[in-house]
């Protein structure tokens, strides 16, 4: 992972990202992330703590795919919320920490 940026919300995290070229939306492709996860880089990464409540806490994620392909991926970030493969990207994300 090579930057972390700090929005005042989730979706000022999306404009800018896409802003930066980061289309597509990887949600979409959940079941691919989780079965291939080393297809993907995070570049960038935004954690996003509600005001009121910890339900509203978010994890933006800018990923690369190894075809180039280059979008983001919102997920919860309570212990109740999260996918697999949210799961799956934030070992990416500690993996990426430790190089």
């Amino acid at each position: 992972m090579k930057n972390r940026y700090h929005y005042a919300s989730v979706l000022k995290a999306l404009e800018e990202l896409k802003a930066m070229d980061f289309v597509v939306d990887f949600n979409l492709q959940e079941e691919v992330i989780m079965n291939h996860p080393g297809n993907y880089e995070i570049l960038h990464i935004y954690r996003y703590e509600g005001d009121t409540s910890p339900d509203e806490e978010a994890v933006v994620y800018g990923i690369k795919s190894n075809t180039g392909e280059k979008g983001v991926f919102v997920a919860g970030f309570s212990p109740n919320s999260e996918s697999e493969a949210a799961i799956v990207l934030h070992k990416l994300s500690i993996k990426g920490n430790k190089q």
